[in-house]
């Protein structure tokens, strides 16, 4: 069976993709040129065509979109994996209202592929806790989703 390519996102990984989630974006490294891969969980599906995540600013992840903006995103869930590229853009503007230095990214969705292996769907979404003080994270994550929401 031939594997089905799609050049947006299913309203139901947009769906998927209102809240924190834990995936992984795939860069090429500025200095090396080889592949990059950072866990990231401040993102968002805009639209079928657009996905934003924050960052910081200083992160390797910016150097090596400004160099090279193709990117690749991983999301495990819902029910499969999907493997999402497209061209990234960093802002340089700081994000209005968010207490850590943080801009946004944007995504321009080209290609939709569900990577699952033959025979197997996932169970489970993978979870993630916090390190740090409950509060501050909760603060955080409001300030970021509603900035990455503004636009």
């Amino acid at each position: 069976m031939a594997e089905k390519v799609v050049t947006e996102l299913s309203q139901e990984l947009v769906d998927f993709l209102q809240g924190e989630k834990l995936v992984f974006l795939h860069t090429t490294d500025h200095e090396t040129g080889a592949p990059n891969v950072a866990a990231i969980s401040w993102l968002l599906a805009v639209n079928p065509k657009l996905i934003r995540f924050a960052i910081d600013p200083r992160s390797r992840v910016v150097s090596n979109i400004n160099k090279d903006g193709r990117v690749s995103v991983a999301i495990p869930g819902p029910d499969s994996c999907y493997s999402i590229s497209g061209v990234a853009k960093a802002d340089t503007e700081r994000l209005e209202g968010v207490a850590l230095n943080m801009i946004k990214v944007d995504i321009t969705v080209d290609e939709v592929r569900d990577v699952m292996f033959y025979g197997a769907k996932l169970s489970a979404e993978p979870k993630y806790v916090k390190t740090y003080d409950p509060k501050l994270a909760e603060k955080y994550d409001t300030e970021v989703y509603t900035a990455l929401k503004k636009g």
